[in-house]
């Protein structure tokens, strides 16, 4: 029906960083909400950090073990569960694929990977094309998907930038490539709003691409030492004698190819500015935090 609109949601990976921000965004427009949480390795029983008590009132709870489908498809059947949500981070993106079996199973119609940064549609490497290819999958069980890019989440900026390392702003090359950096309350809060007010049909199959601000990190490195939290200091490569900044480095890299712009084109290798915002005026009406606001600076 042309009015349908989504209810009832199972959110996978629901910690503290992303998940459980959507978790509460989708309880706050009334949705129902199953929480998924991995078994105890040790025992079958839930993990300590898995129980009812540490998730938002409303939200019902459920541990599964994500490689048996027959089981998890069991619980999202019990749960009348239509959309899927994962929120895995990088280590547990391994277990989308029997989770998108096990959803197909159980007849739901919609799944939302883990994507929440970059734009991975044509990436050929690292998370890229691993995040990717799972979209293909998708594809190939005939599991209509949503996408939300959002480029670099705000309140990872300071370890980006190696401050609370080091203490300083550090910046490898110029840092002057226009970049999109969105807050973690604004990606749930879309995320959560774009699936309770939009028809299926305005979900399926799509992308959608966001961002709070667009800016530099020169600009943010500015706003560092305005507020005397930081000094900027430009490098030639991140230091590998003060930790493991290997994360860091292979996204400033990104940062200096352009390819941190929500509006980025992995295929032609060039950014698009109005692409970058595109899905923004779906939330009409919205304050969308800045990255001044999200680091009190």
């Amino acid at each position: 029906m042309a009015d349908f609109r989504y209810t009832s949601f199972a959110v996978a990976g629901a910690g503290p960083t992303i998940g459980l921000r959507i978790v509460k965004a989708l309880l706050a427009r009334n949705a129902s909400v199953l929480i998924l949480t991995r078994l105890s390795r040790s025992a079958a029983s839930p993990a300590p950090s898995a129980t009812p008590q540490t998730h938002p009132s409303g939200a019902q709870v459920a541990s599964v073990d994500y490689t048996d489908i027959a089981s998890v498809s069991s619980v999202l059947r019990a749960h009348n569960v239509q959309v899927v949500v994962s929120a895995f981070s990088f280590g547990g993106l391994e277990a989308q694929r029997p989770l998108a079996d096990a959803a197909k199973e159980a007849g739901v119609t919609l799944f939302v990977p883990s994507e929440y940064g970059m734009v991975t549609e044509g990436g050929k490497e690292g998370h890229l094309i691993i995040k990717s290819l799972f979209a293909e999958y998708l594809k190939s069980i005939n599991l209509p998907s949503t996408r939300v890019y959002n480029g670099m989440l705000m309140e990872f900026v300071p370890w980006l930038a190696g401050v609370p390392q080091i203490g300083k702003f550090l910046i490898a090359g110029k840092g002057d490539k226009p970049a999109s950096f969105t807050s973690l309350e604004d990606v749930s809060g879309f995320v959560a709003h774009v699936l309770t007010t939009l028809s299926p049909s305005a979900l399926h199959d799509k992308s959608f691409r966001i961002q709070g601000e667009r800016t530099t990190l020169n600009a943010i490195g500015a706003l560092y030492a305005s507020a005397n939290k930081a000094s900027v200091e430009y490098v030639d490569k991140l230091p590998d004698d003060q930790g493991d900044f290997t994360k860091q480095a292979f996204l400033q890299g990104n940062f200096e190819a352009g390819k941190v712009s929500t509006g980025w084109d992995n295929v032609a290798a060039e950014d698009n500015v109005e692409r970058a915002s595109s899905a923004n005026a779906l939330w009409e009406g919205h304050h969308w935090i800045s990255v001044k606001e999200a680091l009190g600076l």
